[in-house]
Order: structure tokens, then sequence, then C-alpha cells
């Protein structure tokens, strides 16, 4: 059983920058990756960012050049580094663990609102 919380999330004016940070306890045997998505309301959650086991990264079109995720494997944890936001960044963000061989763990999620 993985427990995942995270923190960060917030208001802030377009242009602006935010940290999300999770935070991952239980065991993590068998992590392929940790990462981040992202959901509006009525549409389905939309993968920001991911980072396996063994530090390959992959981004969104839509993030690339503006957000930055990182991972302490020691720490457990996972970082989500957002610059440039827009207002079409607004949404509940969501940590994520995905463990072999596919089965997902979701954090409470944490709302970002960017205000234009």
């Amino acid at each position: 059983q993985v427990q995942l919380v995270e923190s960060g999330g917030g208001l802030v004016q377009s242009g602006g920058s935010l940290r999300l940070s999770c935070a991952a306890s239980g065991s993590m045997v068998g992590t392929v990756l940790m990462g981040w998505y992202r959901q509006t309301p009525g549409k389905q959650r939309e993968l920001i960012a991911t980072v396996t086991s063994g530090g390959t990264i992959n981004y969104a079109d839509s993030v690339k050049g503006r957000f930055t995720i990182s991972r302490d494997n020691a720490k457990n944890t996972v970082t989500l580094q957002m610059n440039s936001l827009k207002p079409e960044d607004t949404a509940v963000y969501y940590c994520n663990c995905r463990m072999w061989p596919a089965y997902d763990y979701w954090g409470q999620g944490t709302q970002v609102t960017v205000s234009s």
C-alpha cells in the first residue's frame, strides 16, 4: 500500500510560478514511475509529467519548457516546478505512483488556480 500526499497548490497570477511536492509513504518496492496529472471539470485526467525509477522523464507537449519534474528516490518525493503559468494550467493536480505491473496510486489532489 502506498500513500501519496501533495502540497504546494494555490492561486498565482499568469506568468507566475508554483512548486508542487508529493511525499510517498509505504512500500515503494516495485515502483515503475511517479508523476503528475491534472484534471478540470468535465474532462479526463491529463498526464503532465512522469519520471521512471531509472530517471527517464516525459512531459506533455503543453508544459514542455515551462514545467520541470524531479524525484528524490531516497526521500520518496517527487516535485513539479511550474513556471510561466497560464490560466489554462488551472486544474486539480494529482500525484501518481505506478507500481509493477500497472497499478496506480493517487494523491488527494491539490488545486492550482492561475488568474489572468
